[in-house]
């Protein structure tokens, strides 16, 4: 007996709405007997940690925290066999013999909006792993599914899974299992009216006067200060360096980014600005979370860099006060990385993103630049959204949702429904960039508070019932394959599929 499955797959990732539809191949070579066969879509977010040294309290010897934690962020099922008229016409508990041959059978999913780890928080803890107790725990988020994440080897992923189980009969005989993974990348949040507020990061820089070099000569190699006379009259310039987004400083997947560079003079001075280099990198935070312990890791995407550009900003003539913008094609054509994930936050891992704009400059004349090159690093906090735009029937029906009374309106609102509209310019970059979703570490709030016992019940998902797939473009999203962990020894997956 073997049985696979075979996934239709319209587009390079799936995401919320999407029908999820396949066949199960059930290949036999003789008779077989089977109660069932089950089919699984499947979300898990896993995290496992290693913390100091703990003594054994039986022996004398040190044994590592290891801790690991597991949610289950989608459990849907479904059984393909018996149909439903066998099950009517026959006894609970049936068993069924299939004869030998080729048998299809045809399945169909569809995704929801919102996670629903805590209505499947029994089936994420409290069994061993590779030797691990996975131990149940309370604290979850309630939000949009986020986007499937590996490359972090040992230590989380988050994974998508279409599973099918074929039951047999003999309690001797083991079941037949597969399992197909796919990519997922959420929908994103509706975005806020156009506006023209942009945020910004600011940096100033005073250049030094230049002054003639003392050589050795007749007057000895040691000369008096007062020998020692500027190079040139012109004043150096005071410079202001701006890099602005958007505000809220939102960039998307597979898109340029919408960042716009200005040089200001700040002082009355005749030398042109040099824009000498420029890098562009994007940082992701993301944190995990598995039990009492937690760790960020740090990840680096380099958007753009040039050196030894030399490239003039203005001219001599340049008025103080007056904003240069730096030519934005120079960055403006390069689109982020095809494995940049959306911002997201959900029970156990949470990814959080930050821009450095890296300037240097330089001054001087056409003829005659100054060797001195000033780098100065620009820090923003961004937003990453998906680029998959909800439907607008599913943004209309939200708009009308009747408003349900709390004594405190300014709760959090769900995930979905928007953005924030006021954020601080220069926030730290640990600080999350989504202040609308819950933290990481905030406990639930206690039954009977002022809000809302969890987050809006899955209303996106009641409303998305008559909604269709998302119809519009589509974002290419791509992770590196998982790799074994190196303490396992083995080239299993880093957490092994479980039944």
């Amino acid at each position: 007996m073997s049985v696979r499955i075979q996934l239709n797959k319209q587009h390079a990732c799936f995401t919320n709405l999407d029908h999820i539809t396949g066949i199960i191949h059930l290949s036999l070579l003789g008779d077989e007997t089977i109660t069932a066969i089950v089919v699984k879509l499947e979300g898990e977010s896993i995290t496992k940690l290693i913390g100091f040294p703990v003594q054994d309290a039986y022996s004398s010897r040190s044994n590592e925290q290891v801790e690991l934690e597991i949610h289950k962020l989608l459990y849907k099922v479904k059984s393909v066999f018996p149909p439903v008229e066998l099950v009517r016409t026959t006894p609970p508990n049936s068993s069924y013999t299939l004869p030998p041959g080729q048998h299809k059978y045809p399945f169909e999913f569809k995704l929801p909006f919102n996670n629903d780890c805590s209505s499947n928080s029994g089936m994420g803890g409290n069994f061993n792993v590779a030797g691990l107790l996975a131990r149940d725990t309370n604290r979850h988020v309630k939000q949009t599914l986020p986007p499937s994440l590996n490359g972090f080897p040992g230590e989380g992923e988050i994974r998508y899974y279409v599973k099918v189980t074929v039951q047999r009969a003999a309690f001797y005989k083991e079941n037949f299992r597969a399992t197909t993974e796919f990519m997922f990348l959420p929908i994103e949040p509706r975005r806020p009216p156009a506006n023209t507020r942009e945020s910004y990061a600011r940096r100033q820089h005073q250049f030094t006067l230049r002054v003639e070099v003392p050589t050795a000569g007749k007057n000895g190699l040691f000369r008096k200060s007062a020998d020692m006379k500027p190079e040139s009259p012109v004043v150096p310039p005071r410079v202001s360096i701006d890099g602005r987004l958007p505000d809220p400083a939102i960039i998307t997947c597979n898109s340029p980014l919408p960042l716009r560079i200005l040089v200001t003079k700040l002082n009355e001075s005749s030398a042109t600005i040099f824009l000498h280099s420029l890098q562009i990198e994007l940082t992701s935070f993301t944190k995990f979370r598995a039990q009492v312990l937690e760790k960020t890791e740090r990840t680096r995407w380099v958007i753009r860099s040039l050196t030894n550009q030399n490239i003039p900003l203005g001219n001599s003539e340049a008025e103080m006060g007056k904003d240069i913008e730096v030519d934005a094609g120079l960055w403006n054509q390069i689109s982020l990385p095809n494995t940049v994930a959306p911002s997201f936050d959900t029970c156990n891992i949470s990814r959080s993103y930050a821009l450095d704009i890296s300037v240097g400059l330089a001054w001087g004349s056409a003829n005659n630049i100054s060797p001195e090159h000033n780098i100065q690093t620009l820090h923003m906090p961004v937003q990453v959204f998906s680029g998959i735009p909800p439907p607008q029937a599913l943004l209309t029906a939200m708009a009308n949702r009747p408003v349900r009374q709390h004594s405190n309106l300014n709760a959090s609102p769900p995930s979905f429904t928007g953005v924030p509209s006021n954020r601080p310019s220069f926030p730290p970059p640990q600080q999350s960039q989504q202040p609308l979703q819950q933290p990481l570490q905030q406990q639930p709030p206690p039954p009977g508070g002022d809000f809302p016992e969890e987050a809006p019940p899955s209303y996106e998902d009641a409303m998305a019932v008559d909604v269709g797939p998302v119809d519009g473009p589509r974002q290419y999203y791509n992770q590196p394959e998982p790799l074994p962990s190196k303490s396992s020894g083995s080239h299993e997956r880093l957490f092994p599929d479980r039944s």
